[in-house]
């Protein structure tokens, strides 16, 4: 490597071989190739990620409502969970599913993933239902 420094020195070469520039594109591209479909993958993660956040945030301005209601969960829905605490995030819909009694139910979408990818919240168990 040293030597074909002092070569090229001695030489006053100046500049890269068009063989030398292409493998360095080359390389650039197969290392972009590799590095774009992780980046958003992990972008549909961090999107699920929100969906999750806002469902917890969610159930938990429920049962503040619920202490207000003398344990009932009667006529919740999300601008009475928004008045307790909910904080919605940017692109994530949040639904109160059926009528709210002694449970209730919630499902949240992001925009960004599409309707079809549904994660559902149960009040009577306290799971997150993931698509």
């Amino acid at each position: 490597m040293l030597i074909r420094f002092h070569q090229a020195v001695a030489k006053k070469d100046k500049g890269f071989t068009l063989i030398e520039l292409l493998v360095v594109i080359i390389i650039i591209g197969i290392l972009a190739a590799i590095a774009i479909p992780a980046f958003l993958k992990q972008r549909e993660k961090a999107w699920g990620s929100a969906v999750v956040s806002d469902l917890k945030n969610a159930s938990i301005a429920a049962e503040s409502y619920s202490t207000e209601m003398n344990g009932t969960f009667k006529d919740l829905s999300v601008d009475l969970l928004e008045e307790n605490g909910y904080n919605p995030t940017d692109d994530v819909v949040l639904v109160v599913v059926g009528t709210p009694g002694a449970t209730y139910e919630l499902s949240a979408t992001h925009n960004k993933l599409g309707s079809t990818k549904v994660w559902k919240y149960n009040s009577a168990d306290g799971k997150i239902e993931t698509p």
